[in-house]
């Protein structure tokens, strides 16, 4: 098994939520990291876990930044992570699989599947080897207690219940220590 370390700067967790009915609102969290254990022999064999910093999410409109921070929605403040631990790999065909898992938010934890498909595994100018995925998955928030609505007028809620997240990860592998021949105590 090989562990791997998440490339930021060519990584994000985005989402989407229908406002109103009639549009969506798309967000991303800006801070997240991970431990990633691949098992490229036997990929069912894999560890995923994430840390989201629930604190860091945006939609580029602070005033319903600071509202999806409060208690009301991810309460932040008393809950600073939204945690996924993965459960198990399911491989779906050469190149995709389903992760699954257990996604905490705030002090609940659901299972949940992500549809993830491995893009490909490259080598940088700079000698390292990095493989790029992407997921996909969709959410119902009441799932997670996060109930938080107000009715239209011409009928309908504000917010959606359905939350779709899709992912982009690049990891990069972490070199094994190396050890020295001959040495002794």
């Amino acid at each position: 098994m090989t562990s791997w370390k998440l490339d930021n700067s060519h990584s994000e967790i985005q989402f989407s939520a229908r406002h109103m009915m009639i549009s969506k609102v798309r967000g991303q969290f800006e801070k997240f990291e991970g431990d990633f254990n691949l098992d490229e022999t036997t990929p069912t064999n894999s560890k995923v876990e994430v840390r989201i910093d629930a604190a860091s999410i945006n939609t580029r409109f602070e005033q319903r930044d600071v509202h999806l921070r409060s208690a009301d929605f991810l309460d932040a403040e008393q809950y600073p992570h939204l945690v996924f631990r993965s459960s198990g790999v399911e491989v779906t065909s050469p190149t995709t699989a389903l992760l699954k898992g257990n996604l905490t938010i705030r002090d609940i934890s659901k299972p949940v599947e992500v549809e993830v498909e491995f893009v490909g595994k490259a080598k940088s100018p700079w000698g390292t080897t990095s493989y790029g995925f992407t997921g996909h998955t969709v959410l119902n928030r009441k799932e997670w207690n996060l109930m938080w609505n107000v009715g239209l007028e011409t009928g309908g809620v504000l917010v959606g219940d359905e939350i779709t997240v899709n992912i982009e990860l690049e990891l990069v592998q972490v070199e094994e220590p190396q050890t020295s021949q001959g040495a002794t105590a």
